[in-house]
């Protein structure tokens, strides 16, 4: 099956050579703040009245209990005022609050957006090998908890940290001016110890949300890789099994957790220590000047008020910079995806391909996707424009290897390849990859229609084209027995339509792309003999004036090509037309008898 794995083989968490810091991450998000900065601007100016009405407020309460606790006002001139004052004040703070809010969303949103087409493109950018070893699911792990980190560091980075310690500074120049520099040293003090402790602590528990995280992502590839592998659990009975693989990993991402948890319950209970012990000393200092006449009711009422004010805050703060560490930890692996660079790329000097007659030319070719396995060796061979060239041999000898390699999905270790005497590794991959089209021997369809699925091949064709490819793949009478027609849902990765039937919709899909060199990877592999049939007839009208390259398991569909081209063990064991190598009596010959005894 594939992507089975033992429970026991679960990768250790370990930071990456990408991780991000919060400088990396700032200089990230300064453009996607500069292209609005005027609008940053105006949420700072909302921020400020914010937090002027915040630090107000507990000034106003002061007097209000002063006036009050003098006897000397009737409740309705002076404390009336300040009650409205009061009032207005917890009203402007939260109404320029969710201004600053509403102004900055847009910013996020914007940044989230940009950031998250960007890693697609990133994705698509990236080498077939890195998506043939990459695990789906804990990809689209990272991109989730990675987004939802930049929106984090977004709201929060610029709003909250710096505002937060402006606060804090503000109370104590208040507690110095009305009272004596010990409430100052006093405040101070414990916000001090209180950002070093949740500093410490929470670079300790770092540790263990990278293992959370490497857990929620293996459990995730696990579920993903088990579900879209549904019938081979069926085939082999092995539901029990897969269930009990699936409850291992989860029993590690719940380990994970459990350890999570146990350290924020240690931060959390440090943080409110230093916290209640501030307030406690303070409330001690007030209340005594208070019984000593030295302070009003009022003012201890304000002592009060503003380090409750200053607890929510910094609590606030301990949770904001936990989050921030979790939030660059998480995206340590979506900006790793950006960093990296792709192995396949345009020649810093590519041109265009300049297409004349379509002559293909595999040129002295090795090639092995790694170095100790070599699967071409030295391999050479011509294809003429307008011809048919077909290549045959046994398993692993090399046949898909060659679509790969002239698609440029890999570079060659050694040798060229050339069309129209032009090295495809000097010529843009766009226009190389607009020059072919192919049929793969595994064809994956789109969630989506079967129309919609041929139209990918040129998604600006007409209604008119796409019929006719439709009518030249030979899919008019399968089409038409659907209740819905081309309209009919072919399911996740094509599940709903028989592998004859999608080998058909490839084809279709191939056809409508009208490149000049066609490539057909065992096109004809799924289908049965009257099917198949009527694809090579297909194939023959299609390949007509275009250069095809034709990979065949069955030596029965290419005894029409122009050249046959006979690998072995990754080299050029022996070529020409069908008549040729039969007379010849070599390996095609071995290889054709033999298919003949199995189909009799």
């Amino acid at each position: 099956m594939r992507g089975m794995r033992s429970a026991a083989k679960q990768p250790a968490p370990t930071k990456r050579p990408e991780a991000t810091n919060l400088k990396q991450t700032l200089t990230m998000l300064w453009p996607y703040l500069w292209q609005f900065k005027y609008r940053v601007l105006l949420a700072l100016l909302a921020l400020i009245a914010a937090k002027a009405a915040v630090l107000l407020m507990p000034l106003a309460l002061k007097y209000i209990v002063d006036a009050l606790d003098s006897g000397q006002h009737t409740l309705v001139l002076v404390p009336v005022v300040l009650l409205l004052l009061y009032g207005g004040l917890r009203f402007a703070g939260v109404f320029f609050g969710e201004v600053r809010d509403a102004l900055f969303g847009r910013v996020t949103e914007h940044a989230m957006r940009q950031l998250g087409l960007k890693v697609f493109q990133q994705l698509h950018s990236l080498e077939l090998a890195f998506h043939l070893d990459r695990q789906t699911g804990g990809i689209s792990r990272d991109i989730e908890r990675g987004t939802n980190g930049l929106s984090f560091l977004m709201r929060f980075l610029m709003f909250n940290i710096a505002p937060t310690l402006f606060e804090i500074l503000a109370v104590a120049v208040i507690f110095a001016t009305l009272f004596s520099p010990l409430y100052s040293v006093v405040t101070v003090l414990a916000v001090a110890l209180y950002i070093f402790f949740t500093v410490v602590i929470t670079e300790w528990r770092n540790k263990y949300t990278r293992e959370a995280n490497q857990a929620d992502n293996t459990t995730n590839s696990r579920a993903i890789d088990s579900l879209l592998n549904y019938e081979t659990v069926k085939y082999f009975n092995n539901e029990h099994y897969e269930a009990q693989t699936y409850d291992s990993f989860l029993a590690k991402w719940e380990q994970a957790r459990l350890k999570n948890r146990l350290s924020l319950l240690a931060l959390n209970s440090g943080q409110a220590f230093i916290i209640a012990a501030a307030i406690t000393a303070l409330m001690w200092l007030a209340a005594d000047e208070v019984v000593s006449k030295q302070l009003t009711l009022g003012d201890l009422v304000m002592v009060n008020a503003y380090m409750i004010q200053l607890f929510l805050p910094l609590n606030f703060l301990g949770f904001v910079y936990r989050e921030i560490r979790r939030a660059l930890t998480d995206l340590e692996n979506m900006l790793g995806l950006l960093k990296r660079k792709p192995q396949i790329t345009d020649h810093p000097d590519a041109a265009e391909l300049q297409l004349k007659k379509g002559e293909l030319q595999f040129a002295e070719v090795s090639f092995g996707y790694q170095a100790s396995r070599p699967i071409l060796r030295q391999l050479s061979f011509r294809v003429a424009a307008g011809t048919k060239v077909a290549v045959v041999g046994a398993s692993g000898a090399g046949k898909s290897t060659l679509a790969r390699l002239l698609y440029r999905f890999y570079d060659v270790s050694a040798g060229s390849i050339r069309i129209d005497g032009q090295d495809i590794s000097r010529v843009t991959l766009d226009s190389l990859r607009r020059a072919i089209a192919i049929v793969p021997q595994d064809t994956v369809l789109f969630n989506s229609s079967i129309r919609d699925n041929i139209r990918y091949g040129r998604p600006d064709a007409s209604d008119e084209e796409i019929d006719h490819a439709i009518e030249l793949a030979h899919l008019t009478g399968f089409i038409a027995s659907l209740p819905k027609g081309d309209a009919t849902e072919v399911g996740e990765r094509g599940l709903k339509v028989s592998g004859g039937e999608k080998q058909r919709i490839a084809i279709a899909r191939a056809i409508l792309k009208r490149s000049p060199i066609l490539v057909f990877d065992e096109a004809t592999s799924a289908l049965d003999s009257a099917a198949e049939q009527a694809i090579l007839q297909a194939m023959r009208e299609v390949a007509r004036n275009h250069t095809s390259l034709v990979i065949a398991h069955r030596l029965s569909t290419i005894t029409d090509a122009d050249n046959i081209i006979v690998l072995k063990n990754g080299e050029l064991a022996e070529q020409g037309t069908h008549d040729e190598l039969l007379a010849a009596k070599g390996e095609y010959a071995r290889m054709w008898q033999l298919q003949q005894k199995q189909q009799h």
